[in-house]
């Protein structure tokens, strides 16, 4: 079965007021810290997670995941279909910071 795998970054946009982190790939034990620091390198008062190209999401991401909601007051999620299920198994599919 020929796979294309989908190679992880998180690439981070914006100024002081807003900040846009793109994820893409997969999160889990290795990269999940790499997506916990873009979102945090540089303050903003606002930051966007946008989690639409994520392929995996374990519990270490769901880990940082809940970090960054403890960082950052106003933290918005964008979850890919994926993210959006793990999120729900996880009881954490209701929380004001995920957008649908």
């Amino acid at each position: 079965m020929d796979q294309e795998e989908t190679v992880f970054s998180a690439t981070a946009e914006g100024d002081a007021d807003h900040r846009r982190v793109v994820v893409t790939g997969e999160v889990d034990m290795a990269t999940a810290d790499q997506m916990f620091q873009a979102a945090t390198r540089e303050p903003a008062d606002k930051v966007t997670l946008d989690l639409r190209a994520v392929t995996f999401f374990d519990s270490a991401a769901i880990q940082a995941l809940v970090r960054l909601t403890d960082r950052i007051p106003h933290l918005a999620v964008i979850p890919s279909r994926r993210v959006r299920r793990v999120l729900d198994i996880a009881g954490l599919g209701d929380q004001t910071w995920l957008s649908e």
